[in-house]
């Protein structure tokens, strides 16, 4: 079993930064990949990037060149930092493994709005 715990959301003018965090705990060990993932309303969720555990990333086209999703040293935590931010953007965001496991934190909330 793995939880998530994601953290760093919040309100940023368009073309603002943010960098998102996210917790990782349990049995870690077999992910191979993991991944932020978006949810904004009326929209379903979305995988805008993803990182093995070998640091390979890809991420979705409409946040390439914006947004870059990393690990710290111990892996068990995952950064998504969001940079030229669009309202557009604005979702919850979660991540997860990639494929996603059934259970899903929280999220954090990030609002674009000027």
């Amino acid at each position: 079993q793995v939880q998530f715990v994601e953290s760093g959301g919040g309100l940023v003018q368009p073309g603002g930064s943010l960098r998102l965090s996210c917790a990782a705990s349990g049995s870690i060990f077999s992910i191979y990949a993991l991944g932020w993932y978006r949810q904004a309303p009326g929209k379903q969720r979305e995988l805008v990037a993803r990182i093995t555990i070998d640091s390979k990333t890809n991420y979705a086209g409409s946040v390439k060149g914006r947004f870059t999703i990393s690990r710290d040293g111990d892996k068990n935590t995952v950064y998504l930092h969001m940079s030229s931010l669009k309202p557009e953007d604005a979702a919850v965001y979660y991540c997860n493994a990639a494929p996603p496991h059934d259970y899903w934190g929280q999220g954090t909330q990030v609002t674009v709005s000027s």
